[in-house]
């Protein structure tokens, strides 16, 4: 048996609407289907205002541009994500201050936020693991009494909640991914959340290059120009079609998805600890992002990875932690962040996709069983 690690969604129809574009002859943003699936996550979310973007990198360079970051302004965030998590506010001349993250759901350490505030800080930004809600109450207050802007990185979390309300609300800016690896896709995509309705304009014109387009678009100004610091972050129409019948189906993706991770969860936990296997916080519900377990070291992992590939199993580990990263040589050498670095070493992500049949689970399962009992445990 071979499985692979993702199958891009593709529900069917995606087809029908790209036709539908070609037919119309509108191919660049802001169109039809970008208006449609704006209106869907506003929908979904609450937030005021969603704008679709060609990628989640781009959406969080709207919220670095947005925050108005200046050289030597410190923004908090774990190290334990994805590269443009950093890179955008990096490219505003923003100070990283990276902040460990909890054993439990490997998101950012609520508890110690605090402590990494300083009279430069001015944004916190959290990411919610595999879909899985960072504690957003206690990080909310955080940020309310320091006066601090915070940004949700949601790439993982399409119609995932916290105490019922959904992610990417809670922040006064969140980004989504509608990258092929992700529940939702279009290949490449993204969506920016504004939640402050003073940045909504602005979020308009920065997208649209730095222009107040919307303005002469709405007929209140007879030319448009530069008014902002912006860039091409539109969606194209192309992709916008293809993305949103999948907005339309992703509850029904996710819980196919969520049976899936179940089924994970009950075969493995038969001789894996708890503690190994992934924790979903009473008030969190996930939508089944990814399925992953924790080796006891790094060698056990590497050792784990190559049996399942012998045997037709693609599986993978995740992120290197951006403060030790190449990138980073020189200036964070002396930062130990236990947690972070144990995890990145010791993390292993399982196949998950749409439709994922249940005897590919039980074969996975039945793999990683072998592999222990071959080790004696």
């Amino acid at each position: 048996m071979k499985i692979t690690f993702n199958k891009p969604l593709v529900t069917g129809v995606e087809a029908e609407h790209i036709k539908k574009v070609v037919e119309k002859g509108q191919f660049s943003g802001n169109g039809e289907y970008s208006k449609k699936c704006n209106k869907i996550l506003e929908q979904k979310t609450g937030c005021i205002k969603a704008i679709m973007t060609s990628s989640c990198t781009d959406s969080l360079e709207m919220c670095a541009l947005l925050s108005g970051l200046k050289p030597g302004d410190e923004v908090i965030m774990p190290s334990f994500t994805f590269v443009t998590t950093a890179s955008a506010f990096e490219l505003r001349g923003a100070n990283i201050v990276w902040c460990d993250i909890r054993p439990d759901t490997k998101n950012i350490d609520e508890n110690l936020i605090e402590s990494l505030i300083t009279e430069k800080t001015k944004a916190v930004v959290v990411v919610h693991y595999a879909g899985v809600a960072c504690e957003m109450d206690r990080i909310s207050d955080i940020c309310n009494r320091h006066n601090l802007i915070l940004i949700e990185d949601a790439a993982q979390a399409i119609d995932a909640s916290y105490k019922g309300k959904p992610l990417g609300s809670f922040g006064d800016l969140a980004a989504f991914s509608f990258h092929e690896t992700k529940n939702i896709q279009c290949g490449e995509g993204g969506a920016l959340l504004v939640n402050d309705p003073d940045m909504v304009e602005r979020a308009e014109f920065i997208r649209d290059k730095g222009t107040n387009r919307t303005h002469f678009n709405k007929g209140i100004v007879d030319k448009y120009t530069w008014v902002e610091l912006g860039s091409s972050f539109l969606m194209s129409e192309l992709q916008a079609a293809f993305l949103c019948p999948q907005l339309e189906k992703s509850l029904e993706v996710n819980q196919n998805r969520l049976k899936s991770w179940n089924r994970y969860y009950e075969l493995l936990s038969e001789f894996i600890p708890a503690e190994k296997l992934p924790v979903i916080p009473d008030q969190c519900s996930h939508n089944a992002h990814m399925f992953y377990m924790m080796a006891d070291s790094f060698e056990e992992r590497s050792e784990l990875i190559k049996f399942l590939g012998d045997n037709g199993i693609y599986s993978i580990f995740h992120y290197i932690p951006l403060h030790k990263a190449p990138y980073w040589k020189g200036k964070y050498d002396g930062l130990t962040l236990e947690n972070t670095e144990k995890i990145s070493k010791t993390l292993l992500r399982l196949p998950m996709f749409y439709e994922l049949k249940d005897e590919e689970i039980v074969y996975v399962c039945s793999k990683i069983r072998e592999f222990f009992l071959g080790r004696g445990k």
